[in-house]
């Protein structure tokens, strides 16, 4: 092991790192570094030097956190009293299913900016004591369902990679669950795969939706690009299905 970074030391919300990092190769503070940028589950993004595990910066990446302050300049969680999973409830945002969770971010170079599907929801973290029993299974004692006061959300956001401040985002309208990944292209453009089965594209720069298309199917894969025969394709896979979209050619 040449280094680690832990983003929720006595992490009892179950938030693991599960959002994929991304390796980034730019400038940072006037030279060039060998990046790693995550949004973690736990409602923060970090941005580290991949060769030194050096924290750089870090921020908030979604709007209802409150299990923490901040973060230290060593890239520490600043804990808020109190918000542990408890016997009457304690309501913690976000939600143990994340702020993120294992669909595909992505980044583009020439925006600079990191895109990823964000969930902005609270739950109601309980725990409860269990006797062991010989041959009995006991894989947790703590639960989290949703507050009743809550309606789940889910963004895909864009921010800048080296600071984390917000450039924009765009709501993945009626959805209550992150549904797919997202893909970046050099012509400017950032596909989203919703769990409301709509496929769309949209401006890498602002975030305003060019084109959609209903598959009729909850997605929950990340799209991808090839080509053939000098033609362009996005694919993605829907339910049972592979669906394949060329790009226009009025030739």
């Amino acid at each position: 092991m040449k280094w680690y970074f832990q983003f929720t030391p006595h992490d009892t919300m179950d938030w693991d790192a599960a959002e994929i990092p991304m390796l980034i190769d730019a400038v940072y503070d006037g030279k060039p570094r060998k990046l790693l940028a995550h949004a973690d589950r736990n409602g923060f993004y970090y941005l580290l030097d991949r060769e030194t595990g050096k924290f750089l910066h870090g921020a908030p990446i979604v709007k209802k956190l409150n299990w923490a302050s901040g973060l230290t300049p060593e890239g520490r969680p600043i804990r808020i009293p109190g918000m542990e999973p408890s016997l009457k409830g304690t309501k913690i945002c976000p939600n143990s299913f994340g702020a993120t969770n294992w669909i595909s971010p992505t980044y583009n170079p020439e925006t600079e900016y990191v895109y990823f599907v964000a969930e902005e929801g609270c739950g109601v973290a309980s725990k409860n004591t269990e006797a062991f029993r010989p041959g009995g299974f006991q894989y947790r004692a703590t639960g989290d369902v949703p507050a009743p006061d809550e309606r789940t959300r889910v963004f895909v956001r864009a921010i800048d990679m080296k600071t984390g401040a917000l450039k924009w985002e765009q709501e993945r309208a009626a959805a209550h669950n992150f549904g797919g990944g997202l893909l970046s292209t050099a012509g400017g453009l950032i596909f989203s795969a919703d769990f409301e089965g709509q496929f769309s594209a949209m401006d890498a720069r602002t975030g305003r939706i060019l084109w959609h298309f209903n598959t009729g199917q909850k997605l929950s894969a990340g799209p991808m690009t090839y080509s053939m025969n000098g033609k362009q394709y996005v694919a993605l896979s829907a339910g049972s299905d592979v669906i394949s979209f060329s790009l226009f050619d009025n030739k």
